[in-house]
């Protein structure tokens, strides 16, 4: 019976990348000089320091191109609250979502189930896994979820037949 596999998965090396490039065009910038400005790349999440609120959303304009010329989603972005930190320095911490969460994976599988398609969808961890009786009709189930799920990076992969 053929199936594929809706993940939501993050390149960590272009990440890196991306974040590593913006690092330094932040450094070379004449309006960053002598600040604390910095991204720092840990485990699924990017922290902003800056001195401002204004020059974390300066820094938002470069990191975000740069993920876009890296082929990495920025829908896989949950920013957090800015927060004060010692004397007048904020940060801001940027989550890298990476996974279907249990909440897109129950939408995802009602929506299938409400599209009366022969599909059966199964949540497993972090994938959904679809299978069905014909390769059409998983093609079809493939564009449904495509066309319903647009704020939400997600890849459709391991297609067995």
């Amino acid at each position: 019976m053929p199936s594929f596999d809706i993940m939501s998965e993050v390149d960590q090396p272009s990440l890196k990348n991306a974040v590593d490039v913006a690092n330094s065009k932040i450094a070379g910038r004449h309006d960053f000089k002598g600040t604390s400005a910095k991204l720092e790349l840990g485990d699924k999440l990017i922290t902003m320091f800056g001195d401002t609120d204004f020059q974390l959303d300066q820094m938002k304009t470069i990191l975000l191109p740069e993920m876009t010329k890296k082929s990495v989603d920025v829908r896989c972005l949950d920013y957090g609250d800015v927060q004060k930190i010692s004397g007048n320095k904020v940060k801001q911490e940027v989550k890298v979502r990476v996974g279907v969460d249990q909440d897109l994976a129950k939408k995802i599988v009602k929506l299938l189930k409400d599209s009366k398609m022969k599909v059966q969808a199964a949540i497993q961890g972090d994938v959904v896994r679809v299978s069905g009786a014909k390769r059409d009709v998983l093609q079809e189930a493939i564009a449904l979820v495509k066309k319903e799920i647009v704020d939400f990076p997600l890849q459709f992969g391991n297609f067995r037949d």
